[in-house]
């Protein structure tokens, strides 16, 4: 079957999409980083004291990161108003980030499921005189690996250099957290987001809030 030949006008979508691709030409306030660099670092920073210090919380520190969602969204919508010319991996990146919050309150949902069912028998394990850590333990190394799929895809596709180290830290951390204790998992997790998001998003911001400034 022949292929439908393109017109003018889509010829000339297709090459203005390749353009701002090649020049990486997007409009990201860097908001977004900021926001779950934040949230993640908290978290994590949160998780890692309660741990350490042996304290209980009246909430989940880590619905956070499904409330965070909100914000994301209305932050994809503005971003997306003030794009001039809309690339081909706008949507993808939306949908990355929101699969990702989505992802890391899954995670936490299914360990608390599992703590709840497994904390009887680990008190009866440390009654014992066994040593044990708490259910928790692997719980970072899942997370720190969700951390790195966003991270290393948006990296990559934005040509940011910082947040595709960030998303490789985010990796290699995992596999350390699988030798280290708990609240050093979380500690890790703390500086991934730092390194992955929250720098990365200042850096950014800065850079926009310039060049929206040189266009006024």
């Amino acid at each position: 079957m022949a292929e439908k030949p393109l017109t003018e006008q889509e010829s000339l979508l297709i090459i203005q999409q390749m353009i701002n691709r090649a020049k990486n030409n997007f409009v990201d306030s860097g908001i977004g980083p900021m926001l779950w660099g934040s949230v993640i670092t908290i978290c994590s920073a949160v998780q890692a004291a309660k741990i350490y210090f042996d304290f209980e919380m009246r909430f989940d520190i880590w619905w956070l990161a499904l409330f965070a969602l909100v914000p994301q969204v209305f932050i994809s919508i503005k971003e997306r108003n003030e794009r001039k010319a809309k690339g081909w991996d706008d949507d993808i990146m939306s949908y990355v980030w929101t699969c990702f919050g989505i992802g890391v309150f899954v995670v936490n949902f299914i360990n608390n499921r599992l703590s709840a069912e497994m904390a009887p028998a680990l008190e009866a394990y440390r009654a014992a005189g066994n040593a044990v850590q708490s259910s928790w333990s692997f719980a970072g190394c899942y997370l720190l690996l969700v951390f790195g799929f966003p991270t290393i895809i948006t990296g990559a596709a934005r040509k940011q250099r910082w947040m595709l180290a960030g998303g490789i830290f985010c990796w290699v951390s995992a596999i350390v957290a699988a030798f280290t204790p708990t609240y050093v998992d979380f500690v890790l997790m703390a500086f991934a987001a730092a390194l992955s998001w929250l720098i990365p998003g200042i850096m950014i911001r800065k850079k926009y809030v310039a060049q929206k400034g040189a266009h006024v």
